[in-house]
């Protein structure tokens, strides 16, 4: 194992500083569009960067994956393999989902796959 996958190395600092003890960050993935700033993962929760708070401020949200009911990859093209740039997926908590949109559909792969190994 090669240690965690990051994007940017002050985020992989920020969801480092507020880990529990023990807990190992599995991968850090900068997010673009409105709202989200990074999503983080872990081997016990979901770390959210929520950026569409008003006055600039923003949440980290910590979700336990015990509470994520469903994970969903959001694509505007079709599984058969096809490229596309940007990927997203979309975690689903109780009523509230969280959407998350990258740079690249693997990494909305990952975390997808990371999340429902942990949910499944």
């Amino acid at each position: 194992m090669s240690g965690p996958t990051y994007d940017r190395k002050e985020q992989f600092q920020q969801i480092q500083s507020g880990l529990l003890p023990g807990e190992q960050i599995i991968a850090v993935y900068d997010a673009i569009g409105t709202g989200t700033g990074f999503i983080g993962l872990t081997d016990r929760r979901v770390i959210i960067q929520d950026r569409s708070f008003v006055g600039k401020r923003y949440a980290i949200t910590s979700i336990p994956y015990s509470k994520v009911t469903s994970v969903s990859v959001v694509s505007n093209k079709h599984w058969g393999g096809s490229f596309f740039s940007t990927g997203a997926i979309a975690v689903h908590v109780g009523t509230h989902t969280y959407e998350v949109e990258f740079r690249g559909a693997e990494k909305s792969h990952h975390v997808h796959n990371v999340i429902l190994h942990h949910i499944s």
